[in-house]
């Protein structure tokens, strides 16, 4: 399977982003100007209401350490407001050593810490991610972009499968008390997607710098 890497040609415009909400920056990880402290203390933020639910997900109260293993194993991505991290997600080939049956398939990627400050919520910034994700995997050969979630949280489940993801299978990670929604979908690229670029323009955000 071909994991070819997108080459920069133009800028490209996200639409989901609303307007009015100032520059917004999307780019990867930097471990020497990002901090894994507070991309943490922003993940607990954003997990709070899943913990208040009783849902003891990884992101609600994991530490520092685990924030970065889980962000080294694959392609962390964060979106920053004035230097301040108000979104993430990572970005995984195949996981051989998932739980979850379906992440073994060598043509599914998968996204994992997806998370948007509660501040920054509600104005299709999650929405831009999961864009940004499907040309990630669609550019790399995979035919399946996948994740999971709490069922119990129905606001979620409901979100993903608002964007075009299919509930495939339930797991019950070890540790959890919950069982996991396992969303999948076959990622779509849109025609203005077809070249991607180290500078995207986000409508009213000026422009999401991509380092490759």
């Amino acid at each position: 399977m071909s994991k070819r890497h997108a080459v920069i040609a133009k800028h490209t415009p996200l639409a989901h982003v609303k307007k009015g909400i100032g520059n917004i920056v999307l780019r990867r990880f930097d471990p020497a100007r990002d901090s894994y402290e507070q991309l943490t203390t922003m993940l607990h933020r954003a997990f709070a209401r899943l913990g208040m639910m009783g849902l003891n997900c990884t992101c609600v109260d994991q530490d520092v350490a685990v924030t970065k293993l889980r962000a080294q194993r694959g392609d962390c991505f964060v979106v920053v407001s004035g230097g301040t991290i108000i979104g993430t997600m990572t970005l995984y080939a195949t996981d051989a050593e998932s739980a979850c049956e379906h992440y073994h398939r060598h043509d599914v990627a998968t996204i994992r810490q997806l998370a948007i400050d509660p501040s920054w919520q509600n104005r299709g910034i999650g929405k831009s991610l999961l864009a940004f994700a499907e040309h990630w995997a669609a550019t790399r050969g995979y035919a399946e972009l996948a994740l999971d979630t709490p069922y119990p949280a129905s606001h979620l489940v409901a979100f993903y499968r608002g964007q075009g993801f299919r509930i495939v299978d339930a797991v019950r990670f070890a540790g959890k008390v919950y069982d996991s929604a396992i969303l999948s979908k076959a990622p779509v690229v849109a025609r203005t997607l077809a070249a991607w670029t180290h500078q995207i323009a986000l409508p009213s955000a000026r422009f999401v710098r991509f380092a490759a």
